[in-house]
Formats: structure tokens, C-alpha cells, sequence
């Protein structure tokens, strides 16, 4: 088996989890009475997990590559808080290109 082919035991066991998050929140909607949905605090659980769940996907890289990419990151966040998906991917990318180019 080539190596581009080889799955590591822990990280396919990350993205099943993550599968199975994303399809129980998913399947919350029908399994619990709208009622229940609308309770203030449920509402406030279930829209964290969205950004909970992308953050585990991306933290790793974040905290496990070089420099330029945990500075894009954080720069990327940081955009995130005042403009649009778009923007921040741009931001992101460009920010990381970047600081590559400049050695870091």
C-alpha cells in the first residue's frame, strides 16, 4: 500500500466521531418535538456545535505545522469577527502564502 493511501488507526477514529457529531445533530430535529427545540438553552447547545466540531477539525493543523500557518490561522480568526466567509478565506490563504514566502 502506498503511503498517500495509508490511514492512521486515531485519525480515521477522529473523523468517524466527527461524522457521527455531525449526524446526530443533524437527526436532533426529528427525533425531539419542536417545543423542545425552541427551549432557549438546547438552541444556544446545538449552535455551538457547528463552530465546536470545525475547530477540532482544524486545531490540529493549527497547533501542529509551522508558523505561517498557526499566524494565518489566528490572523483568519481574527477576520472572522468582523467580515464574511469569503473574505476570511482569502484572508487565510493569502496571509499563509505569504508568510511561506517570507520564511517562516
Amino acid at each position: 500500500m502506498s503511503a498517500a493511501l495509508h490511514l492512521d488507526p486515531a485519525t480515521l477514529l477522529a473523523i468517524l466521531a466527527m461524522a457521527a457529531a455531525t449526524a446526530a445533530t443533524r437527526l436532533v430535529g426529528l427525533v425531539l418535538p419542536a417545543r423542545a427545540l425552541a427551549h432557549p438553552r438546547l438552541a444556544a447547545m446545538l449552535a455551538a456545535v457547528p463552530p465546536a466540531v470545525l475547530a477540532a477539525l482544524i486545531a490540529p493543523t493549527v497547533l501542529a505545522t509551522g508558523v505561517a500557518e498557526t499566524a494565518a490561522a489566528v490572523l483568519a480568526g481574527l477576520a472572522a469577527l468582523r467580515l464574511p466567509l469569503l473574505a476570511v478565506v482569502a484572508i487565510g490563504v493569502a496571509a499563509a502564502a505569504g508568510l511561506r514566502a517570507m520564511g517562516l
